[in-house]
């Protein structure tokens, strides 16, 4: 008979059709599955990832109350860390000639604020940009982007204190509290440097240097050095 079969020829396709709809259906919801499956897992890692830069981030930017020694003649300590270089160079912007220098380098555990080492005015304040060498390396002093702060100490007038802040690999933001005029107490805040860097300390060549080389120092709290 003419005809015959298509209706079932036509019925067939629709089903095939349907069927191929419904395996698209699972398979699109298969793979939205998986997708959302990693999706879930990577928010939760980069959720404990984000919890943990939070906790470092305050840990990192702690900054206890110094507890600053009283008594004439005092040099204490800029900065936390290490020191790990004591030496004598010629610093011409500031001091005007050679110094003894008392180097601390700052880890990221340490603390970051830095501290006045005298009582005195800020009387001197210069920004130098330059490189960015790690700053466990004793060149890093000379070539590394930096901050110079020089003090008149208001104990023994006359008397130059300078203070250099360094940037490292890591550390690239050199932050300064205090502005050139200041009139700063002995161990009160001066600035802050982030993700480890180094401090220099200059003094006079009759500053007796009570310290030695792989001591820590506390910032603000640590007599680096008397005046005789």
């Amino acid at each position: 008979m003419k005809h015959s079969g298509r209706a079932s020829s036509a019925a067939l396709k629709l089903i095939l059709w349907t069927l191929v709809a419904l395996i698209a259906i699972f398979v699109i919801g298969l793979i939205a599955k998986f997708v959302s499956s990693i999706i879930a897992a990577l928010a939760v890692a980069l959720i404990v990832l984000w919890l943990l830069f939070v906790l470092f981030t305050l840990y990192f930017f702690r900054d206890p109350n110094p507890r600053v020694p009283e008594g004439p003649g005092l040099i204490v300590a800029p900065a936390h860390g290490k020191i790990d270089i004591i030496d004598q160079i010629n610093e011409p912007l500031f001091i005007g000639g050679p110094c003894q220098r008392i180097s601390i380098f700052l880890s990221v555990f340490d603390v970051h604020v830095q501290n006045a080492p005298v009582a005195g005015r800020l009387g001197f304040y210069r920004y130098t940009t330059g490189q960015f060498l790690n700053a466990l390396k004793a060149e890093s002093a000379t070539h590394n982007e930096n901050a110079l702060l020089g003090f008149h100490s208001t104990e023994r007038p006359g008397v130059k204190i300078g203070v250099r802040l360094l940037a490292g690999l890591i550390a690239r933001r050199i932050i300064p509290f205090a502005v050139e005029g200041d009139t700063v107490a002995r161990g009160e805040r001066i600035s802050l440097i982030q993700f480890g860097s180094r401090t220099d300390l200059y003094l006079p060549l009759n500053a007796k240097i009570k310290v030695k080389l792989g001591d820590r120092a506390v910032g603000g709290e640590t007599i680096l050095a008397t005046f005789e």
